[in-house]
């Protein structure tokens, strides 16, 4: 990527991210609840005075014009201040911090076990296209991808947890016993849908020009397929990767809430649930930074594996 392009787009990132920051704040501060009155009250059923509750806002600034709260935040943000969480008690970048290494230790296993089922279950399905093999892959990837995420992750809990006693229902803690269910179920989904992206990659790289040249060559059909096709196959599916690791790391809140795993999606929900504003700002933003730092990074991933890309910019 040049010098130019690189410029141009982290300045489209900072646009967005600005964008974003801005309708985070606005529908933060437009939805129902008062945060002021939560963070008294704890979520109890507490009485507190009127005097107490303006107290509050004049000392939190809320009781500026909407715009001066938000240049307020903006410029605290920008700085690495993205408030204090009255849920968790702790400052709202030290909350992350804490639920980070949780989240990205499951979307890296999860995404382990995709890469593992998934591209070996593509290319045979390609290569065996119309047998019975083939039919059979995609049977099972129609099921991965139809299957809500929360009923897969129940009947992993209840036959090789409860009903098997393989594996712990209860979790809560990053260990491995407690993560390889939640990996399974994220893994599972993302799996079956790969599967099936890889199978129609491998299957058009199988049918363009230079494929039937190799084969008129003489060149025997595993040197083509590992040699000339696969490279092919795999650009189209850095995207989608980038984009499924940004969504893990933002949190798989689903996923995360039926294991009681300790990442950042179960840290989403239950922000929302306490009406603990800046912990869901803070929150969004991570999952915003993630997506477009990941969107960047596959940009930037296309000029080193697809040589074309260097030649033209010659």
């Amino acid at each position: 990527m040049s010098n130019k392009q690189l410029i141009s787009r982290i300045g489209q990132f900072v646009l967005v991210l600005l964008g974003i920051s801005f309708l985070t704040f606005a529908l933060t501060m437009l939805s129902p609840g008062d945060p002021v009155k939560q963070m008294l009250t704890g979520g109890e059923d507490v009485f507190v005075t009127a005097a107490q509750v303006e107290e509050l806002r004049h000392e939190l600034g809320l009781d500026k014009p909407f715009i001066l709260q938000y240049f307020d935040w903006l410029y605290r943000t920008m700085h690495g201040d993205l408030g204090f969480s009255f849920m968790a008690r702790l400052p709202v970048v030290d909350k992350l911090w804490e639920c980070l290494p949780a989240t990205v230790l499951l979307s890296l296993t999860s995404l382990a076990f995709m890469l593992v089922v998934a591209i070996p279950a593509g290319i045979v399905a390609a290569v065996k296209q119309n047998t019975w093999v083939d039919y059979l892959i995609r049977s099972f990837t129609f099921l991965g991808v139809s299957i809500p995420g929360f009923w897969l992750g129940l009947m992993l809990l209840w036959i090789l947890g409860l009903h098997l006693g393989w594996l712990p229902i209860v979790g809560g803690r990053v260990a491995l016993d407690t993560i390889i269910l939640p990996a399974l179920t994220l893994g599972i989904a993302m799996a079956s849908k790969y599967t099936r992206q890889v199978r129609t990659v491998v299957l058009e790289e199988l049918h363009q020009d230079y494929v039937m040249g190799a084969r008129a060559r003489g060149m025997s059909e595993g040197y083509i397929l590992w040699k000339e096709v696969l490279p092919n196959a795999m650009l189209p599916l850095i995207t989608l990767l980038g984009l499924s690791l940004g969504s893990l790391l933002g949190g798989a809140a689903v996923v995360e809430m039926v294991f009681s795993w300790p990442g950042l999606g179960r840290l989403a929900v239950e922000a929302i649930n306490y009406r603990d504003f800046n912990l869901i700002q803070g929150v969004i933003l991570w999952i915003a930074c993630m997506y477009m730092i990941i969107n960047l990074l596959v940009d930037a991933s296309y000029h080193y594996f697809d040589p074309r890309l260097r030649m033209g910019e010659k």
